[in-house]
């Protein structure tokens, strides 16, 4: 499979086994690349949350290795799929050494490439959604859809999913591997982005001091973070 036109190469799986908080400021600005050639879709990853090993209590591995969280102890550069609330399934890349269960939760995408394709596809999940509340829900899924500004396509965890058509078949798929349909990349020009640190979001259920680490790694004021990053408390900058 060729690699997409832009890239300058794919993302070091080196950067990817440094420590989880190292290798989310490495992500940052990345490119994450689904297909190939005219129907290839990208965008720049500007959101991302670190879960780091066993004793972190908002992470999945805090209970251990079990089926669902396996990919998690493999090597970096993997992708680890779960799916919440039955309906949205979220993307992870592995990170750190073989055995340690770390991984980075991509939450926002900047689209860069294949804005048609990523519209249709969250047209079809939307769609699909909707199905179950009868054909005016299907039809306001769509054009409220169809209505979105492209930035906005792939604002959080799912969404990153539903535009790219990324599920549970992905899991385990090497990202640092030119042969992957899925794939992270380096884009050619590509000018760093400036990453602010914040709270992760959604963890309630973790006590403290795992709730209030500030483990999200975004780019503050750019318009594909998440809602949640959104409403954020004001972020530390980092350089």
């Amino acid at each position: 499979m060729a690699v997409s036109s832009a890239s300058g190469g794919l993302v070091g799986r080196q950067s990817l086994a440094a420590d989880t908080l190292t290798a989310a400021r490495h992500l940052i600005g990345a490119r994450l690349v689904m297909g190939s050639g005219p129907e290839a879709r990208a965008g720049r990853i500007v959101e991302v949350e670190a879960y780091v090993g066993p004793d972190d209590l908002a992470s999945h591995a805090r209970f251990g290795r079990t089926k669902r969280n396996s990919v998690m102890f493999g090597p970096p550069g993997v992708a680890y799929v779960y799916l919440v609330y039955g309906m949205y399934h979220c993307l992870n890349v592995v990170t750190e050494v073989e055995g340690r269960p770390a991984a980075l939760l991509i939450r926002a995408l900047e689209p860069t490439a294949g804005l048609d394709e990523m519209r249709s596809a969250r047209v079809r999940w939307a769609r699909a959604r909707s199905a179950s509340r009868g054909s005016a829900a299907v039809e306001r899924a769509t054009r409220r859809v169809g209505a979105l500004p492209s930035d906005r396509l792939a604002s959080g965890p799912g969404l990153v999913c539903a535009a790219l058509d990324v599920d549970s078949s992905v899991g385990g798929m090497d990202l640092c591997d030119t042969a992957s349909e899925l794939r992270l990349e380096v884009g050619l020009g590509d000018e760093p982005m400036i990453v602010a640190t914040g709270p992760r979001v959604g963890i309630g259920y973790a006590p403290e001091p795992w709730r209030s680490r500030p483990w999200r790694f975004f780019v503050a004021g750019n318009a594909s973070v998440s809602a949640a990053g959104l409403s954020a408390p004001p972020p530390q900058a980092e350089a």
